[in-house]
């Protein structure tokens, strides 16, 4: 805590501050996101291992789709990368 008052101290502009405030709420957007497609995946593969019914694994490709779409939406991945586990789920499933 101390460390990160002395980090923000040696900062002597306002609008360098402010970016460093920006970057720390993306980072932590980002990595929130990234967790949640993660966990979205393995549910993914965990159901289609477990062979559970078509609807319940098409609900969780859908789950995918949509947190892929609204990452690319907000810039933590960019399309191609979406576009390429959005295939790579559709083929397993």
């Amino acid at each position: 805590m101390a460390e990160e008052k002395e980090k923000k101290k040696k900062v002597k502009k306002p609008t360098a501050t402010k970016r460093i405030l920006q970057s720390e709420r993306r980072n932590a957007r980002n990595t929130q996101f990234k967790s949640r497609v993660k966990t979205a995946l393995k549910d993914l593969k965990a159901s289609i291992e477990k062979k559970e019914s078509k609807e319940i694994i098409l609900k969780k490709l859908d789950l995918i789709y949509s947190l892929m779409d609204k990452a690319v939406k907000k810039k933590v991945f960019k399309k191609n990368k979406a576009n390429r586990i959005k295939s790579r789920c559709s083929k397993i499933a």
